[in-house]
């Protein structure tokens, strides 16, 4: 029996990295998990393969976190297969990474749709949605109490997103709804050799107590018990997964 079992999630960025992850774990735990994917279809079908391998249960539904108006079908096929939505975990985000110098309008805006008003349209919709005691996570980063050169948009926008959930937890809270961020550090995902050059990597991992890169099942292990029972009287909280880069 699995701690989750009979509940349904709802993972966004699930195809790939932290997001894959996660997917994995959920629905380890029981949980039958719809996730959604932007580009990558290939990617997504091996993820839902993977998942049925292990003896779990997992949907790829292709959407754009940025597409509000695409919000309220998607959290209707997340509950389609036990009737309702218990965990919704906000996962897909754009990552770019320019200097302040460099930013345009158009960067700003597709930036901010995808991390931040795609994501406040989704949790408005969960807490709507979800029945008492539900599970509402988001993935956040280290990057909010670490600033770093050339990462003011992405550190901006969950930066609000944390916000955003510690309010959520006020409102919601005599429901039994929790709402949690998650903070990873230094993680082994395409995001961050993408990001970050072999010397910064080098640099982040001799910060980092635990003298190593994070692996996506660090972050998603996390996320779990942010979804399970477990974590009923944690609510409001920004947990920083990094390993002790930050102490």
């Amino acid at each position: 029996m699995g701690v989750l079992d009979g509940k349904a999630a709802l993972v966004t960025g699930g195809s790939r990295g932290i997001g894959k992850a996660i997917v994995r774990r959920l629905a380890a735990d029981g949980a039958v998990v719809t996730f959604t994917y932007l580009n990558s279809e290939s990617k997504a079908a091996d993820v839902v393969a993977e998942v049925k391998a292990a003896g779990g249960q997992a949907i790829a539904v292709q959407s754009d976190q940025a597409d509000v108006s695409a919000v309220p079908e998607l959290f209707e096929r997340a509950a389609e297969p036990t009737g309702t939505l218990d965990i919704f975990v906000c996962n897909a985000a754009l990552a770019t990474i320019v200097p302040i110098a460099d930013v345009t309008e158009s960067v700003y805006d597709e930036l901010f749709a995808t991390n931040l008003r795609g994501p406040f349209f989704a949790i408005q919709r969960a807490a709507e949605v979800l029945p008492d005691h539900g599970r509402v996570i988001a993935l956040s980063t280290l990057n909010t109490a670490m600033p770093m050169p050339n990462v003011a948009l992405y550190a901006a926008s969950k930066a609000a997103l944390e916000q955003f959930m510690k309010i959520a937890a006020r409102e919601y809270g005599a429901r039994g709804i929790t709402f949690n961020s998650v903070s990873p550090g230094a993680t082994e995902t395409e995001m961050f050799h993408d990001n970050n050059p072999p010397e910064i990597q080098q640099l982040l991992i001799s910060f980092t107590a635990l003298a190593r890169v994070g692996q996506p099942a660090d972050i998603a292990d996390v996320v779990a018990f942010l979804a399970g029972p477990d974590s009923r009287w944690l609510t409001g909280q920004n947990l920083r997964v990094g390993g002790g880069l930050i102490v």
